[in-house]
């Protein structure tokens, strides 16, 4: 790579060891990806989790004295406190790790935003901005729907990113890689916000493979909650950093705008019997739940107000969690919405994630509910099983304490 002087005193370590070791793996992304040179970003996200590799990676470059020269906005944690006094006593492990982690990404520069979404509200890029994005619904938002350049960041890799204010130019910060490579035409009746969590998990499984795909057929602009479920289940089942609709997102104002004037490698259709399989593949059967989940990636307000609506004058049968930011929380608060939701016996938690553990404890082995197939993915692991259905739907569901053919 040709580094300027300024980068070529930071690897040396110049500007502080930590410094120096953030710009060691950043060039070393870049040989790996044949970068040429390094660019400033703006803005940064990081997908922290509060898990043993994560705090052992923040603490390292925190103790060799590195501090954020961007201010990164970072993923949830654990309201630890909460849980605690609504859900069981947080084991002490638990609370230490969590603790540790929120200190030291505080102590080395990071904005404690506690949520998944950033983009809907806190760290807004504009069009064009180079940024180093990490979590799997951020990164398509970013590249797609607001027309951002980041790559597929790592928690570490945009750690590095936000301590050094660079990031190595490869991949979807340049021009000729964030055109479509594969048409994509949706047959599919595609209705709701829900339809794109089954059309972004269709997708990769008929295609797999990292190029950008471009949408055709879809009509009507989707909804933010809209873009975000499409975008969440394409970079989960898919690893899928950026995509675009014709007519719609910003960098495909036409098709061919879209493709640059190339054809497509390859043509993939979208019919509604593939979102039937979807459904099949990984809604699950009616019967009885344990619990509903509802908030991955974060709940908007709009969806809390959806909620809200569906348990006025209600009582839930099961436990329930609505998870989303502190912001949303306050909204949803002075809106009326979080008096609505206990009153019915359910609780928003903010800055809380469904994959971080061990907060969930209580329900490993048991059945839940939800709306997002991301959810339901990552807690294979905890087994905890989810049963999948709208969001309205799973709402009634965890009224009767049963999900209903």
């Amino acid at each position: 790579m040709n580094l300027s002087a300024y980068e070529k005193d930071m690897l040396d370590g110049k500007y502080g060891e930590g410094t120096a070791l953030a710009m060691k793996i950043q060039v070393a992304v870049g040989n790996v990806f044949e970068a040429r040179r390094m660019v400033p970003i703006t803005r940064a996200h990081v997908a922290l989790s509060a898990q043993d590799a994560d705090l052992w990676f923040v603490e390292k470059l925190l103790n060799k004295g590195a501090r954020c020269k961007v201010s990164p906005t970072v993923n949830p944690s654990i309201d630890c406190a909460y849980l605690s006094e609504h859900l069981f006593e947080i084991p002490k492990e638990g609370w230490d790790i969590v603790t540790a982690t929120d200190e030291a990404y505080r102590k080395i520069g990071a904005t404690l935003t506690f949520d998944c979404t950033p983009y809907l509200g806190q760290n807004v890029p504009a069009y064009g901005e180079v940024v180093a994005f990490s979590e799997s619904s951020a990164t398509p938002y970013v590249n797609s729907v607001i027309g951002a350049r980041s790559n597929r960041e790592s928690s570490q890799s945009a750690l590095c990113a936000a301590i050094t204010g660079l990031v190595p130019e490869y991949g979807l910060l340049l021009d000729e890689n964030r055109k479509g490579e594969i048409l994509v035409e949706v047959e599919a009746r595609v209705k709701d916000d829900f339809d794109y969590q089954l059309l972004g998990w269709s997708y990769p499984l008929k295609y797999k493979g990292l190029e950008i795909p471009v949408f055709t057929g879809i009509k009507e602009r989707p909804t933010p909650e809209g873009f975000m479920n499409f975008g969440a289940q394409l970079n989960t089942s898919g690893a899928v950093p950026m995509y675009h609709i014709a007519g719609i997102t910003p960098e495909a104002p036409t098709l061919e705008a879209a493709f640059g004037g190339r054809k497509p490698k390859e043509r993939i259709v979208i019919t509604d019997e593939d979102l039937d399989h979807v459904r099949h593949l990984i809604m699950g059967e009616p019967g009885k739940i344990d619990f509903a989940m509802f908030g991955c990636p974060h709940l908007t307000l709009n969806q809390v107000a959806e909620i809200a609506r569906t348990l006025e004058g209600k009582r839930l049968a099961v436990d329930f969690w609505a998870l989303t930011s502190s912001t949303t929380k306050e909204l949803a608060r002075r809106m009326g919405y979080l008096s609505t939701i206990q009153r019915a016996g359910g609780h928003i938690v903010s800055d809380t994630c469904i994959d971080v553990p061990p907060c969930w404890q209580p329900y490993y082995g048991k059945t839940g509910v939800t709306d997002s197939p991301k959810c339901a993915y990552y807690n294979e692991i905890r087994d905890i099983k989810f049963i999948i259905r709208p969001l309205k739907e799973a709402v009634e569901a965890a009224i009767k304490g049963e999900v209903s053919r």
